[in-house]
């Protein structure tokens, strides 16, 4: 596949011989771009935060509680797979732009139906469905639009930023929500997420992307044929399908002390609230550090798949520590090197789908990713939930920490899996001179599968712009 882009297209994997230009303006773009996601997620993690503190003092109900889980997570799994493609047929800006737009019209109109009085659960359910629906069109659209605004070298460390900003809303956004819900009401709380996300919006406007030219024959490829060419790329690209089978398995094994150790501090350090506090602030702040660590050192990082592997594994040997700890402090401390481990993993895996999947194809891939993302984490929690209500929480986290140390070596143990990973590490240069490959080597016929652009043997390697 090739695309064409304009003079300021970001230069991506399937880019063609002739040497790419420059980002003018790359760094002004991602400024605005990282600023206005950054006001647009305050705004939309105060009115979740929020959301859940109302319905948990109006109806004290876990029922309630559970369905509002539903509604808000449920829909924008399964609207991914369709999201992903409307990113790779439409411009991304105006995709994430109009859902902004769709999800502040939403909040504008719960808001004021509940100032006028109706405050029906199913009246918050559905603004929070149509939330959920247009997050998942906007999610893919972001992570794709990222490498088109950034040179292919500073891609760590813009994924690394945007990591510190989506963490520091983790930080930040509970203690807003405290204070304009107890020093006002949820529809004060309402019009403020409709504010900043008409604020974020504006931002985004200003911000220059490129317009991605789909391949010649491609306009006439129907809805449900985009979404089916997604599925096969992944499935014919063994280094991207094994990166996405670790991603699901990593994301479902650390759902249980994400999810857990709230529960364990209660149980085994004591209820007090600054506790539990102090538990959410650790992990928040090792995810923010870890992020902040990617921005700076991870341009220098080549061998990522390494880092990947080696920050998954040193998640389960702290995990285990997690279940093994009888200090408070000491528990403190491990969350917040697991926080910094999981920026350690998510900050390489999106730069390595940027960087090794075609541009024309990107949100269908992050499509796929959004949908693990959404459902492998409250899947684990399904699964862990009830066992902690039968087994202690230090058992069930040295059982998690053990299963992922156990998955990483039962994957490398494949050789397919281990050839495929060890080809993302490899230079593009090295790549186009035979030593990459889109599928397993021992494919049959002895012939690889086409990759992406960089994996290919007949492409060359790209051509990186300078930074300026």
């Amino acid at each position: 596949m090739s695309v064409n882009l304009s003079d300021t297209a970001a230069p991506g994997p399937a880019a063609g011989a002739s040497a790419e230009p420059a980002m003018p303006g790359w760094k002004r773009n991602v400024a605005l771009f990282l600023v206005g996601q950054t006001i647009s997620l305050l705004g939309s993690m105060i009115v979740m935060f929020a959301v859940m503190w109302h319905l948990t003092i109006e109806t004290r109900s876990g029922s309630v509680l559970m369905l509002s889980i539903v509604f808000g997570m449920l829909p924008q799994a399964f609207v991914s797979i369709f999201g992903g493609v409307w990113a790779d047929r439409h411009h991304r800006k105006f995709l994430i732009m109009g859902s902004d737009t769709v999800i502040a019209l939403a909040t504008l109109g719960l808001a004021l139906l509940m100032a006028s009085g109706v405050d029906s659960l199913w009246v918050i359910y559905a603004a929070l469905a149509v939330r959920s629906v247009f997050a998942g069109i906007q999610t893919p659209a972001v992570s794709a639009m990222i490498p088109q605004i950034t040179p292919p070298d500073q891609l760590m460390r813009v994924n690394g930023m945007f990591q510190s900003v989506q963490s520091g809303m983790m930080l930040v956004a509970p203690a807003a929500a405290a204070a304009v819900y107890a020093n006002f009401d949820i529809v004060t709380v309402f019009f403020l997420d409709v504010v900043t996300a008409l604020l974020g919006v504006g931002m985004l406007a200003l911000v220059a992307v490129p317009r991605l030219v789909r391949p010649s024959g491609d306009e006439t490829v129907s809805y449900f044929g985009d979404l089916i060419a997604g599925v096969r790329y992944i499935g014919a690209h063994s280094p991207i399908r094994w990166l996405m089978i670790l991603f699901a398995l990593t994301m479902f094994l650390v759902g249980a002390p994400s999810y857990l150790t709230p529960l364990m501090v209660t149980r085994t350090f004591g209820d007090e609230v600054w506790k539990l506090t102090a538990n959410e602030l650790f992990w928040g702040s090792g995810m923010l550090l870890g992020g902040l660590v990617m921005a700076v050192v991870g341009p220098r990082i080549k061998r990522r798949v390494r880092l990947l592997v080696g920050s998954v594994l040193a998640t389960g040997v702290l995990v285990f520590g997690l279940g093994i700890s009888t200090n408070m402090w000491v528990f403190f401390v491990i969350g917040l090197a697991i926080g910094v481990m999981f920026a350690a993993q998510s900050t390489p895996s999106m730069t390595i789908i940027q960087e090794r999947v075609e541009p024309e194809m990107q949100g269908r891939v992050f499509g796929f990713v959004g949908i693990v993302m959404t459902v492998a984490m409250p899947l684990s929690m399904v699964v862990f939930g009830p066992l902690a209500d039968r087994f202690s929480v230090e058992s069930l986290l040295i059982v998690a920490g053990l299963l992922l140390f156990a998955v990483v070596g039962a994957i490398l143990a494949v050789p397919a899996a281990r050839r495929s990973l060890a080809r993302i590490d490899v230079a593009p240069d090295d790549a186009a001179q035979g030593t990459g490959g889109g599928d397993d080597a021992d494919a049959p016929g002895g012939t690889a599968a086409p990759g992406p652009a960089t994996d290919r043997e007949d492409a060359p390697g790209p051509v990186r712009p300078s930074a300026g």
